[in-house]
C-alpha cells in the first residue's frame, strides 16, 4: 500500500525538496512505497483534504490536521536527521 507524505514549508521550493527526496530515499531502503506532495504551508489544509498520512513541515501549524505531524527542520540542520528519518518509517509502517 501506497504512502501519502505531505511535506510542508514556507515556500515550497527549496526546503521542502531537500526534505521530500530524503524521505523518498528513506523509504526506497526501507522497502516502503511512498508519494510525497509538496506545498506551502497555506495550502497544507487543501493538500490534506485530498488524503496523507503523514505530514513532515518546517514551519508551525496553527490547526490540528488529524494525521502525524513531524517538524522537518533536521532535514536543513542535519541534527537530528537519523532519528527523523526513523520517525517517518516507524509511521509510515504498515
Amino acid at each position: 500500500m501506497t504512502k501519502t507524505v505531505i511535506v510542508s514549508c514556507g515556500t515550497a521550493v527549496a526546503t521542502s525538496t531537500v526534505a521530500a527526496k530524503a524521505i523518498e530515499e528513506a523509504c526506497k531502503k526501507a522497502g516502503i512505497a511512498v508519494v510525497t506532495k509538496q506545498c506551502k504551508s497555506a495550502e497544507l489544509q487543501g493538500y490534506i483534504s485530498q488524503g496523507a498520512d503523514l505530514i513532515v513541515s518546517t514551519t508551525q501549524m496553527r490547526f490540528d490536521p488529524g494525521i502525524p505531524v513531524l517538524n522537518g527542520l533536521p532535514f536543513l540542520t542535519g541534527m537530528g536527521k537519523d532519528k527523523l528519518i526513523e520517525e517517518i518509517l516507524e509511521l509510515l509502517k504498515d
